[in-house]
């Protein structure tokens, strides 16, 4: 057996093998954040392929955190039964399911909202400059992630993930280059980290102890000030103790910038917050062969790989890479018969 196609287990949580689809949005909901039959669909597609972890795209904590103005939301409890039947449709299919929980922040493109940040800085002249946050907003959106995160719960997911990557709000903290804060929310690295730990621990106070909470984090700005692989690792290693499980990690997006993208180009940031904070991770960027993606876990470069663009191509990639490795999987039955 391939260790791409080996189980693993993170609190409660098993899971049939170590590929992840990543959250990506789908910017198909209405204009009130509720899922509809296009995301059923193509969420439970991805399970009935072979997917392992199935991660919904970023979910709007609140209506002024959307990226667009057709995010998913969980800012209401009317968004719980609609998530909810995804949730339970995708594990009806063998894979688990989470949810990326996200705030904007200064990069909410949804009409009419009030757009925050920790300093009032625009992303670019495409967007409007956001308001500086005050102590007062800081807590009214660490509760909206406290209580994004219980109607999460209700709806019946797997794991969370709290979405601190790509230069949303909370990866807006974590970076010199957008937290001009002189306050105790920015400065040093400590005091930039202050957000997401807040943000943990709210939601670990209504997410059970025993189910899995993952953090997504931008590990490379791609730009001069800055943040690195090795600055990450040290925000992870400082909030970690509030229940943090494992990492996904991804890059850029913070500021505009030139990426340099190239298969697996994100892999040695993983690799580095792995051997630096003792924590799982998942690793991804451009893998599209399954020989790769086994040799980063064969080579203990990350714990899960997720495949993003690939699996928008081919929902059913998981079946065909084990075949290339030799694994004999369960097929759905339905499809047995083109196995061969």
């Amino acid at each position: 057996m391939s260790k791409l196609f080996s189980k693993i287990k993170i609190k409660d949580m098993e899971v049939r093998n170590r590929i992840v689809m990543p959250p990506m949005c789908m910017y198909s909901s209405d204009d009130k954040g509720f899922p509809n039959s296009w995301h059923l669909i193509h969420y439970a597609t991805r399970a009935i392929g072979g997917v392992g972890l199935v991660i919904m795209e970023a979910t709007a904590v609140e209506k002024r955190g959307r990226i667009s103005e057709r995010d998913l939301g969980i800012w209401d409890d009317a968004h719980i039964e609609g998530l909810a039947e995804i949730a339970s449709e995708v594990k009806k299919h063998g894979a688990k399911i989470g949810i990326q929980l996200a705030h904007a922040g200064r990069k909410c493109g949804a009409p009419g909202e009030d757009l925050i940040a920790p300093s009032p800085i625009a992303f670019d002249e495409t967007y409007g400059v956001p308001r500086e946050m005050t102590k007062e907003d800081i807590k009214e959106v660490v509760s909206a992630f406290k209580a994004a995160a219980y109607r999460a719960y209700r709806a019946g997911f797997d794991i969370i993930e709290i979405h601190g990557a790509h230069g949303y709000l909370i990866s807006e903290f974590l970076s010199p280059l957008t937290n001009k804060r002189t306050d105790e929310y920015g400065g040093n690295l400590q005091n930039r980290a202050r957000f997401l730990r807040e943000v943990i621990r709210a939601v670990r106070e209504v997410w059970p102890e025993e189910k899995p909470l993952m953090v997504r984090v931008s590990a490379e700005d791609y730009a001069e000030g800055g943040n690195h692989d090795i600055d990450l690792a040290n925000i992870i290693n400082l909030v970690k103790g509030e229940g943090v499980d494992i990492i996904d990690v991804s890059s850029g997006a913070v500021v505009p910038a030139t990426i340099k993208a190239y298969p697996g180009y994100q892999v040695r940031f993983a690799e580095t917050i792995r051997k630096m904070t003792g924590l799982p991770v998942i690793a991804g960027g451009l893998i599209t062969v399954p020989e790769m993606a086994e040799e980063i876990l064969q080579n203990e470069r990350a714990d899960m790989v997720y495949l993003g663009r690939e699996l928008l191509r081919n929902p059913y990639w998981p079946l065909s890479a084990a075949k290339e490795l030799g694994d004999d999987i369960k097929w759905p039955e339905q499809y047995e018969r083109s196995r061969k």
